[in-house]
């Protein structure tokens, strides 16, 4: 099925057939026509499955149809949480359009004000934005929401995580009633669902199945070690595979560039990005990355949203993420566009709850492989296919592991590699 039977015209279509991609994905193929009818929309759909192309072809078709009339104008808006999401929207947004005389503006904090302000002068047919700079640059009557016709909110699970519901409400309250309203979320929550209630109505809902989410196209294993020696670890993992690059998540920003500091320690160059540097070093510590001038980059989570590499071999998992879905998050950076990828996780005792956490959400346990020289010195307790964490429990007197009462826990099972 080609881009060109979704409704999408020859332009766009020529577009996305020179990135590279001939068929579409599931969220694509759902999305896109009930998009350009003008429908709103609500997808759940995690990273790697093609979501940016569902919400982006159907509105550059009906930009492709006006222009802007005023200045200080916007016709289509994108939010997304952080500033490597935007830009990375931005950049897709601009290959789609390569065909069609349309202008697409990222924007986002930590840069100077005045060139996004000019930017902005002779009005924009496609602005990607981050909420907080967004509201600033209203604020300042830098643009003007009354020529919105689209408003897309993408990732907005993680949008909501990270605080910004009132930006988001006071922004929603802005626009034109008359408008149509697409929310991309990895889960629908209560949350995310009451966003929508205020935001996106009588909306279609398009949800894929988590087993299709989480991409069997991706192996996926963990490595049980004691916590001390997770750096000895990786090192060892670097040096003996043959690993050519590897995008390696950690928790915390301190933590990120400690390793990397190990990692130099015993001779292997490692960069590291996070919420703490500035936006002109992780744009360009992203630049050398994906042109593999950067063997091994080390990200905080949050620092990672946007991170988009075309032929990823592999995540590391340094620790592993809390909730479930970062996991799904995580891995999608690898194995896309059907690629073959490779997940790996590193399983100290403390960060049993939250294996046991992601695999309920995948819905099968994953292997674990033992490294020579590295097994713990206690060992790590069996998986929980059933854990329901503390907070969800019914009733009381149920055990410490978060089993259900009643519930005899699933053994872990070697099964076959996945490929």
């Amino acid at each position: 099925m080609p881009f060109s039977s979704l409704g999408v015209s020859r332009p766009i279509a020529d577009a996305v057939a020179e990135c590279g991609y001939q068929q579409p994905t599931e969220i694509q193929r759902q999305a896109i026509p009930f998009a350009l009818k003008g429908q709103n929309l609500i997808a759940a759909a995690q990273t790697g499955t093609g979501k940016t192309a569902a919400f982006i072809l159907p509105i550059l078709e009906r930009l492709s149809q006006g222009q802007t009339q005023r200045k200080k104008r916007v016709r289509a808006l994108v939010l997304a949480p952080t500033r490597e999401l935007v830009v990375q929207v931005a950049d897709n947004a601009q290959q789609y359009a390569k065909h069609l005389n349309l202008n697409v503006l990222a924007m986002y904090g930590g840069t100077e004000i005045q060139p996004q302000v000019e930017a902005l002068i002779e009005g924009v047919d496609l602005l990607v934005a981050t909420p907080g700079r967004l509201l600033d640059m209203y604020t300042r009557r830098a643009l003007h929401f009354d020529e919105v016709e689209v408003l897309v909110m993408d990732e907005a699970d993680k949008m909501l995580d990270m605080g910004f519901i009132d930006t988001i409400n006071r922004i929603v309250e802005k626009l034109p009633r008359e408008r149509q309203s697409l929310l991309f979320s990895a889960t629908l929550s209560n949350r995310v669902r009451d966003l929508a209630k205020s935001a996106v109505h009588d909306a279609v809902e398009i949800k894929l199945a988590a087993a299709k989410a989480s991409k069997s196209n991706i192996e996926q294993w963990v490595i049980p070690v004691d916590k001390d020696r997770k750096s000895a670890l990786l090192s060892h993992l670097i040096q003996t595979s043959p690993w050519q690059q590897a995008l390696i998540f950690i928790k915390t920003k301190a933590g990120a560039a400690k390793l990397v500091e190990q990692l130099s320690k015993r001779g292997i160059e490692a960069e590291c990005i996070h919420s703490g540097r500035s936006q002109a070093v992780r744009e360009q510590i992203l630049a050398d990355f994906k042109s593999g001038n950067i063997a091994y980059l080390i990200a905080t989570g949050v620092a990672a949203r946007g991170i988009d590499i075309d032929n990823l071999e592999r995540v590391v998992n340094y620790d592993l993420p809390f909730p479930a879905d970062d996991y799904v998050h995580r891995i999608g950076r690898t194995g896309r566009a059907s690629a073959l990828g490779e997940a790996v996780s590193f399983l100290s005792k403390d960060d049993f709850k939250n294996l046991c956490m992601i695999e309920s959400r995948l819905d099968h346990l994953l292997e674990r492989r033992d490294v020579e020289g590295f097994e713990p010195r206690k060992p790590i307790p069996t998986s929980i296919l059933n854990y329901v964490p503390k907070a969800k429990r019914q009733g009381g007197g149920a055990k410490a592991d978060g089993v259900r009462r009643g519930a005899k826990p699933r053994r872990a099972e070697k099964g076959p590699r996945q490929s």
